[in-house]
């Protein structure tokens, strides 16, 4: 059986990477996690009974769920603002990690209040040992920050609301 602390250290993994489903089985148990729609899924199960039909029928699997666990996670990071439809969205152009300083002990290119210009830089993702730096592409003030410093991110993944001036 899976241990709620492996479940949710597989949860954090699958949400930090661009994989979109993963199951494992261990000991007769199997852990499904799925990420439709921007949300996982978790799955736990109990072992699989077969029942086999004669050649030429189709096997019919009965699983037991005993032990099922269900439960939605957003793959954001717990903000809840209402969104504004007015707010400019600025999104990863690549998979890679997010940073929002060029070095861990310098201060942030930016930050909620901050006022920038479309060629200012805002963060960096960094894919592959390459630091591309992504810049604001709209004049504004960002109003929220949408990633943490660290995290992976994935392709199209919004890291900055800015409210246009």
């Amino acid at each position: 059986m899976f241990k709620l602390s492996e479940i949710k250290e597989l949860i954090k993994l699958v949400d930090q990477s661009s994989l979109q489903e993963l199951e494992i089985e261990n000991e007769g148990a199997r852990l499904s996690i799925r990420k439709p729609n921007k949300t996982e899924s978790v799955y736990v199960t109990a072992p699989v009974q077969h029942t086999y039909a004669p050649i030429g029928q189709a096997s019919i699997a009965n699983t037991a769920p005993a032990a099922a666990i269900e439960a939605s996670i957003p793959t954001t990071t717990g903000h809840a603002k209402q969104e504004d439809s007015s707010l400019h969205k600025i999104v990863s152009p690549m998979v890679g990690t997010f940073y929002q300083s060029a070095s861990p002990g310098s201060a942030p290119f930016v930050s909620v209040g901050s006022k920038v210009g479309d060629k200012n830089v805002v963060c960096i993702v960094e894919a592959m040992k390459l630091m591309n730096e992504i810049e604001a592409e709209i004049k504004g003030e960002i109003v929220e920050v949408l990633v943490d410093n660290g995290q992976l991110v994935e392709y199209g993944q919004p890291l900055f609301l800015v409210r246009p001036e």
